[in-house]
């Protein structure tokens, strides 16, 4: 299918906001004083536009390819109506968590979206060592209320019908189904490591419970239309600001969850698997550097989570959509449940970012000397978890097992 539309450029940006009323309120546009080029993404253009009186938004256009190889992978723009749609649905549960969006432009895949210029992205903030306290609890809410608002446990069934079939994202969720699962065993030509790397990688790709352990995840995946989900929810992809100091380090006075053009009615876990991976490659980092204490909070982020998720998740069963079945015993089965299928995700998306596409700075910044064996580390504790994921009954374990690769790598 091909999509001729206008690129935002630092030229056209001005004119643009002009035609867009929904943003007169927020910026001059006829006194534009920067536009900044801020993407560091994979998929698309983002811009950030500030005006004479220091007013500020945020652009953000899909492009019809993927942005960091070019033409040759083509990508369908209109990923940019699901994340417009997620961002909304999210924040109207949680407004205080998530981005706010003040326009989608469909005819153009432009999101106009609130300024987020005094936030740090937290990926960014963890590899300057830096440490926020209570984010990882926040975003552990944030999980528990799409996990409940956006089900069958928060919505009517026919609603939630209509949803899944409104929210379909076939071309990101194959994304994720080749790069997150299948490429780790089965090599595209895009997988990539360092030489130092590359027997561990080899190892990865033959080991039957690493394989095995992905085709449970991929089938979970592909099958378990739960809740409308982040899809892409790692550190990267959270916002963070801190307006004081503690003994412990700043604490965050606002969190925002944002970029979520990967959502999709899909496994409530796979946002938390995804967390704790990148809590790992915190830890990894912050070990490769020898900050060991702050390599074990890292890691800690895990617990964090979860409990930020579960105390959610308990507090909105009290008003569940059905309560004469789904009560609190069936609370916390599903609880179980979804924290034995986040330690599942958790592997996968570990192994993925090192072997793989699209890898993550905590690791990749380091240098080679010290990037090797972190990445190991993750590789090995992937593994472990991997065959291991069905028998580890409670986060202490899953910390236990993953921080004696990352904590010590």
């Amino acid at each position: 299918m091909s999509h001729e539309y206008t690129f935002l450029d630092a030229d056209n940006i001005g004119e643009y906001l002009r035609s867009r009323p929904e943003t007169h309120d927020r910026i001059d546009a006829d006194r534009i004083a920067s536009v900044r080029e801020i993407g560091d993404g994979n998929l698309n253009l983002v811009f950030h536009v500030l005006d004479e009186d220091g007013r500020g938004i945020i652009l953000k256009q899909s492009l019809p390819y993927v942005r960091m190889t070019g033409a040759g992978w083509p990508m369908t723009p209109e990923r940019a109506a699901r994340e417009a749609d997620s961002l909304q649905t999210h924040h109207a549960l949680t407004p205080e968590l998530v981005v706010e969006v003040i326009l989608y432009d469909p005819e153009r895949y432009i999101l106009a979206l609130e300024d987020l210029s005094d936030h740090a992205v937290w990926r960014d903030a963890l590899n300057r060592s830096e440490r926020h306290e209570e984010v990882a609890r926040r975003v552990g809410t944030y999980v528990a209320a799409l996990a409940v608002g956006t089900s069958i446990l928060g919505q009517d069934r026919g609603l939630i019908s209509q949803r899944i079939a409104e929210t379909q994202n076939p071309e990101l969720c194959t994304i994720t189904e080749d790069l997150v699962f299948t490429e780790p065993v089965f090599d595209a030509g895009r997988n990539e490591v360092l030489p130092d790397n590359a027997t561990d990688a080899a190892a990865l790709a033959a080991d039957p419970a690493f394989a095995a352990a992905m085709a449970e995840a991929k089938w979970r995946f592909m099958t378990q239309a739960e809740a409308l989900i982040h899809g892409d929810l790692h550190t990267g992809s959270i916002m963070v600001r801190s307006a004081s100091e503690s003994a412990d380090g700043a604490v965050a006075d606002s969190v925002k969850v944002f970029d979520s053009e990967f959502a999709f009615y899909g496994p409530i876990a796979f946002d938390l698997g995804a967390l704790f991976a990148n809590y790992s490659f915190a830890a990894a980092r912050a070990t490769a550097l020898g900050e060991h204490e702050r390599a074990a909070w890292a890691l800690g982020l895990v617990a964090e989570t979860w409990d930020g998720f579960e105390r959610e998740f308990v507090a909105r069963s009290e008003s569940w959509h059905e309560t004469r079945l789904f009560g609190a015993a069936f609370a916390q089965r599903r609880l179980a449940r979804i924290r034995q299928e986040a330690f599942l995700f958790a592997a996968a998306k570990m192994a993925r970012r090192i072997v793989g596409a699209a890898k993550v700075r905590d690791i990749e910044s380091l240098e080679p000397a010290l990037r090797a064996p972190a990445a190991r580390g993750v590789l090995v504790a992937a593994r472990a978890l991997a065959a291991a994921w069905e028998g580890v009954n409670d986060i202490a374990e899953f910390e236990t097992l993953v921080g004696a690769q990352v904590l010590s790598s």
